[in-house]
């Protein structure tokens, strides 16, 4: 009875730190990533020959496209559309998103033209995009723009609309202000919403950056996409599909890391 009391009364085991965690999800990753890898290498041997290059034979390609200078242009001229067209929507969508989910009217007149415009490929609008703003840096911004910011109106919205309503009636009980009320109950609570549409915002942004560079110059990380997609240089056409897929994990694992300071934050508020 005595060893059963104090099995009972003994404290869970504490959760290990936090860089602990990390390390562990790392060599899990390293191991997976090792497995595509030879995965890679088994389907170069097995496929037709030239379809699936080798990694070896990809990271030669990789080695002469930096060394040449295709690469990093590329990579340059397709950030700079990438980002600028993504922090635009980013900038515009969440104070719309807020203003739709704090204002009920405002978003029951616009959601449904949202949802519409959400729905509507944005290949659709690239033709006009080319009459109105050419064949420039702004068409292929403005084709990223139109890719990020519904999501991120949408997911804002949402997460506005989702605020806990009797935690608001508690607030307005004690004499809260609609200002606080917003600062401190729905913002929060929004965040993860937030951080869920940016994190779609920026994949669509980035299909979009290279269906632009496709359809209106052909620049760029698309560019060269199309180049030796055409030509069959598959080496290098790997090189640039690894590219664009270490772009999506860098700003994933960025929005990540935003995601948890903001919620950090949150649990202050």
């Amino acid at each position: 009875m005595t060893t059963g009391a104090a099995d009972a009364g003994r404290s869970p085991l504490p959760d290990p730190p936090y860089w602990q965690g990390a390390a562990v999800v790392g060599l899990y990753r390293l191991g997976f990533l090792v497995l595509l890898i030879l995965a890679w290498f088994w389907a170069s041997q097995s496929v037709q020959r030239n379809i699936i290059p080798t990694p070896w034979a990809t990271a030669e390609a990789a080695v002469k496209l930096i060394g040449e200078g295709r690469l990093p242009d590329a990579l340059l001229s397709s950030l700079s559309v990438y980002f600028s067209g993504y922090l635009a929507a980013a900038i515009c969508a969440i104070p719309i998103g807020l203003l739709m989910g704090a204002m009920r009217p405002v978003g029951k007149t616009l959601d449904v033209f949202v949802f519409a415009l959400s729905a509507t490929p944005r290949v659709a609008f690239i033709p006009l995009i080319i009459v109105l703003l050419g064949l420039g840096p702004q068409a292929k911004i403005f084709v990223v723009f139109l890719g990020a910011v519904m999501p991120i109106i949408i997911n804002t919205y949402a997460g506005v609309l989702a605020a806990d309503d009797e935690l608001i009636e508690m607030a307005r009980s004690v004499g809260a202000g609609k200002g606080r009320i917003f600062l401190r109950i729905v913002l929060p609570g929004a965040l993860p919403f937030v951080v869920v549409g940016l994190r779609i915002g920026a994949t669509i942004g980035l299909i979009n950056t290279v269906v632009a560079e496709l359809y209106t110059a052909v620049t760029g990380l698309g560019g060269l996409l199309a180049v030796y997609g055409n030509t069959f240089r598959m080496a290098e056409y790997f090189v640039i599909v690894l590219t664009l897929a270490l772009i999506g994990v860098v700003v994933t694992e960025i929005l990540r890391l935003i995601e948890t300071r903001l919620g950090r934050w949150r649990q202050r508020s």
